[in-house]
């Protein structure tokens, strides 16, 4: 499979980044597109006027991929990664078919649980890290990280003309067909994963939970979806409430943000990956994200000035989002990587979680100023942690 040219990524390579950040885009997008229309539907529903049921009905996903990432990367560890991965798509287009078929928010809620027991962001991972040389892996884990982004500014731009045409329910229906049109993707079109050796699970599974580099990044990944979501409790309101900007014209903001962010993030993992740079990349992209708090919270009184810090948010975090799996999977023991990346991805759901509830109780008690700045710290925090990592070259193949 691998061509002795180091350099550049072989014609499986390609096709394996491809592949799986198309299995991505297709789950994210029907997760996606449900976020800026969903309270009103669920306005319509018998107990939907609670906003605790609704809140609890966006975060029952995050919660069950909470609970199960580690058993998903540990078992694609022991069963291979592609039987975990049709297994994780079929029980979320199975949850997304049940959330359109209900007409109370309980049986949305209930979809929305099955849909997270489909936690196979780990398996993916681990698969492509498995596909690919660790001198491209992070060009690979960017294409899947570019396109959960592209996922996200389409769906905001989506979202409303569809709820137009086909309501929630097909909204749902949506999601679950494009989860079987991306198990079609992971037999046909991903190539075969190599022969690893396994080791028994629990031993891998501690190995990689003590391990010190190890825990840096997964502290670091758990930190930055715990800002990442404490932004989103903010953002939209002050984009309408300081920028003037209706609900229906956010998109406006976000998409020319996350494309613009391409033009950076595509130079800066280059310059990592081929001159050695990767440790200056990843740490000036953690000081970036801590000056981005700073702006949000002394220079974005204005729609310009949102807009201004949000474009550098997604340079960095997309930066981050590509770096961080692909080190994990570089630090991580070959018979270990999915229990690796398994317990990284619980570590971003419990951030992911967090930062919703805190950032919303923190708001509600003492203001958003005080959201922007425990963020600030958080950052400065995890760049403290990050300046005493240790970063292994790739292994060269």
């Amino acid at each position: 499979m691998l061509s002795p040219n180091n350099d550049h990524l072989t014609s499986d390579e390609r096709r394996t980044g491809v592949a799986l950040a198309s299995i991505f885009a297709l789950r994210m997008l029907g997760l996606f597109l449900i976020l800026p229309v969903f309270s009103i539907y669920a306005s319509e529903l018998p107990s939907g006027n609670d906003m605790a049921l609704v809140g609890l009905a966006l975060g029952a996903y995050g919660l069950t991929q909470t609970f199960l990432q580690i058993a998903y990367g540990a078992a694609s560890d022991r069963f291979g990664r592609k039987p975990v991965i049709v297994f994780g798509l079929v029980l979320f287009a199975l949850g997304s078919f049940v959330a359109a078929a209900s007409h109370d928010i309980y049986g949305v809620i209930g979809g929305r649980i099955l849909q997270g027991a489909g936690a196979i962001s780990a398996a993916v991972t681990a698969l492509a890290a498995d596909l690919t040389r660790d001198q491209h892996l992070t060009k690979v884990m960017a294409m899947i990280g570019s396109s959960i982004a592209l996922a996200f500014a389409l769906s905001m731009v989506a979202s409303p003309v569809l709820y137009a045409l086909i309501g929630m329910s097909g909204i749902f229906a949506l999601t679950g067909v494009l989860s079987l049109l991306a198990i079609i993707v992971v037999l046909n079109v991903v190539p075969a994963a190599p022969s690893i050796p396994r080791q028994p699970g629990w031993r891998s599974f501690v190995e990689v939970l003590v391990h010190p580099q190890l825990l840096r990044m997964n502290f670091g990944v758990f930190t930055l979806h715990i800002i990442q979501t404490a932004m989103w409790v903010l953002l939209p309101s002050l984009l309408v409430k300081i920028g003037g900007l209706p609900v229906a014209q956010h998109w406006k903001v976000y998409l020319p943000a996350v494309l613009l962010s391409f033009v950076v993030m595509v130079p800066a993992i280059i310059a990592a990956e081929k001159y050695g740079k990767m440790k200056l990349i990843f740490n000036s992209a953690i000081a970036l994200l801590l000056i981005v708090q700073l702006g949000f919270a002394f220079f974005g009184e204005s729609l310009y000035g949102l807009s201004f810090w949000l474009l550098l948010f997604f340079i960095t975090f997309n930066v981050l989002e590509a770096t961080l799996p692909s080190l994990i999977s570089r630090i991580a023991p070959p018979h270990a990587k999915g229990a690796a990346l398994g317990i990284y991805n619980t570590s971003q759901s419990i951030g992911l979680f967090l930062g919703g509830v805190f950032g919303g109780m923190l708001a509600q008690s003492a203001g958003t100023l005080a959201v922007w700045l425990v963020c600030s710290v958080l950052a400065l925090i995890w760049l403290g942690v990050g300046l005493t990592m240790t970063i292994p070259p790739p292994r060269r193949q």
